[in-house]
């Protein structure tokens, strides 16, 4: 179905309209495809703008200057042209294609060019991602997906079982993109995830995390509410089940584990008062995911059935490594996210002296994001003391804002002295010097008037 009206709704980038129109003076059709169509449609400025034709990778490199065969056994290559800020930027455009027989709910057996874009549109996962546009067509929508935008529904292309027997990991892409949009999952093909979640098992670790990781980060975090209900967290994430299986039975706690887990997150995607950038959003999010899952270990019982989980943040730490490892997380996360863990609930007493030595602690960067995990943390509890435990927080963002202007000593790089001065006074090279330098700093965190070379050198 070709509808010329949406020509008004769209307006392609330059340099999309000249690989289109270049690929169209060559003689060949070429349209943008895909996760674009859907974003201009919703309003949105898509990150990447795709691009589908029936001219085969060959043809496709003959008419521009600069290529990059980003995967040219599957259709695609990378045109690289010069942006608006004379950047290069790629452009991937792909042959139109029909994927042979599936194997292991993971790859086709061999893909086969055609020269009918309905064909091309026909294997994508979503009808909201089977959508095309030129400005001489108009949207290309043969599976009603502008319809399916506006209801609000992740509905599968064609059969659904058939969708996720291709490819399995289309089944978490569902539910990422439910989370991202704010959509529903069409019944029929919420109910073959369910049957199929299983094969979620034959899916690699760095794909589970790609996706799971896009769901958390994004303004509905709660789906994994949904996934835990149709079984598919305890696939990907088992221990967060167990999480969704305790009660707290504690007067600072109205949801179990689970929820107060993911209620925590979703304070954080509707109440967060700056916009973090990529890197410090997923620390927060997995933080927020993984801050609790040691609970269930640490579990104690009093007389009055009342429960504690003393520890449980060295426990969550754990548990937290373990399943970043095994999703193949990169290090940088993985050691970031592991202290904020390890951290979240340590509390120090809020005077200028005990912070500037809990800074030193946690370090100054995993300090600074403690702050956002303890105050969603909070309110995803109880109210219970809330008012407190906020008060607490902003006087101690405040004495933390007033060491950072005053540029106070955290570490012993900010020593007015260095290991070659203690050398010069009579030290020998070795432990010894780390240890005075430690020692040292401990009395310029007490006070950091201290912090002077001539006061540091009266001390050895």
């Amino acid at each position: 179905m070709r509808d010329k009206r949406e020509y008004m709704e769209f307006r392609l980038p330059e340099n999309v309209r000249y690989i289109i129109r270049t690929l169209q003076d060559a003689g060949f059709d070429a349209y943008a495809v895909g996760g674009c169509v859907r974003d201009v449609l919703l309003g949105r400025k898509p990150a990447d703008w795709d691009l589908t034709t029936n001219a085969d990778p060959q043809e496709v490199k003959k008419l521009f200057r600069r290529t990059i065969d980003t995967g040219i056994k599957h259709g695609t290559v990378t045109v690289m042209l010069n942006d608006e800020d004379h950047n290069y930027k790629g452009y991937e455009v792909t042959t139109y294609r029909i994927d042979g027989e599936y194997e292991d709910s993971r790859h086709p057996k061999e893909v086969i060019f055609t020269k009918d874009l309905g064909q091309d549109l026909e294997r994508r996962d979503f009808t909201i991602n089977a959508m095309a546009y030129n400005e001489q067509a108009g949207l290309v929508d043969g599976f009603d997906g502008k319809n399916d935008l506006k209801q609000h529904i992740v509905r599968a292309v064609g059969d659904p079982y058939e969708r996720f027997e291709e490819d399995a990991l289309r089944i978490l892409r569902a539910y990422r993109f439910a989370a991202q949009l704010g959509f529903c999952i069409e019944r029929e093909t919420e109910a073959a995830a369910v049957k199929l979640k299983g094969s979620l098992r034959k899916i690699s670790a760095e794909r589970i995390q790609a996706e799971l990781t896009k769901l958390i980060c994004s303004p509905h975090p709660d789906v994994l509410f949904d996934m835990y209900k149709a079984g598919i967290t305890g696939v990907i994430l088992p221990e967060f089940d167990r999480c969704m299986k305790m009660d707290q039975k504690n007067r600072h706690h109205i949801y179990n584990v689970g929820e107060h887990t993911i209620r925590a997150m979703m304070v954080n995607a509707e109440y967060s008062e700056v916009e973090f950038d990529p890197d410090t959003l997923r620390y927060i999010r997995y933080a927020l995911l993984f801050h609790d899952f040691g609970k269930p270990d640490a579990m104690t019982e009093d007389g009055n059935g009342a429960r504690h989980f003393k520890g449980h943040a060295q426990i969550s730490e754990r548990i937290a490594t373990e399943i970043m490892k095994r999703l193949k997380l990169d290090n940088d996360t993985i050691n970031t996210v592991s202290a904020l863990v390890k951290w979240h609930d340590y509390r120090p007493n809020p005077t200028e002296a005990n912070v500037r030595k809990a800074m030193n602690r946690t370090g100054t960067d995993i300090f600074r994001l403690l702050f956002p995990v303890r105050v969603a943390d909070t309110l995803a509890q109880s109210m219970y003391k809330r008012e407190e435990k906020l008060s607490y927080e902003r006087e101690l963002m405040r004495i933390y804002i007033k060491i950072l202007q005053d540029k106070d000593p955290i570490t012993v790089k900010d020593l007015a002295i260095t290991g070659k001065d203690l050398i010069e006074h009579g030290y020998e090279p070795g432990p010894d010097i780390g240890r005075k330098l430690q020692e040292l700093l401990e009395e310029v965190l007490e006070d950091p008037k201290c912090n002077t070379r001539e006061i540091l050198l009266s001390r050895i």
